[in-house]
């Protein structure tokens, strides 16, 4: 997908370092969870990066699969440079676009940026839109974005302030 002048693609191992150094600038605000380096190469599938026309890494997203029809966008950043520029919005379609080919119904995002998921669907909510069986095989689950979903104690100190949204594809 082309916005502007950026195209979003899968990640690569060799985008991992740039996506760290964008991610670092607000990593540990409490608007976006650290993660280690291991971390991210551990989920460069999951990943997708808006790259500039140098082939440089000014943007990224994952798509985290959840559950049969449920997927989480996580961990949107853009380059301080790019911001406002479509990049943001472009992840986010290509994102959804991903969890379509992978036949997800449903799209969960944990935010503060409630505005701009608004754009693309996304719908505040304040329960666990999952049936008590699904609920009882998620929480086995180690991810904490999963945690997040299920709104388990262990993570409500990450979570502070943090709007619940699902979109449904």
């Amino acid at each position: 997908m082309t916005h502007s002048s950026v195209r979003v693609r899968p990640a690569t191992t060799g985008d991992v370092k740039q996506i760290q150094a964008i991610r670092q600038s607000i990593e540990g605000s409490r608007v976006l969870l650290g993660r280690e380096l291991v971390d991210l190469y551990e989920h460069v599938p999951e990943f997708l990066v808006a790259v500039d026309e140098n082939d440089f890494v000014v943007g990224a997203g994952a798509l985290h699969v959840m559950w049969e029809d449920l997927a989480e966008v996580r961990s949107i950043v853009v380059a301080d440079h790019m911001r406002g520029h479509g990049v943001g919005q472009a992840i986010v379609e290509s994102l959804i676009l991903k969890a379509e080919d992978l036949g997800i119904k449903r799209v969960f995002c944990l935010t503060f940026e409630v505005n701009f998921f608004s754009k693309f669907g996304f719908q505040e909510i304040s329960d666990v839109p999952v049936d008590s069986e699904t609920y009882a095989e998620m929480v086995r689950s180690n991810d904490d974005g999963v945690a997040e979903f299920l709104d388990l104690a262990r993570v409500k100190q990450n979570t502070l302030g943090n709007t619940r949204m699902l979109r449904t594809l």
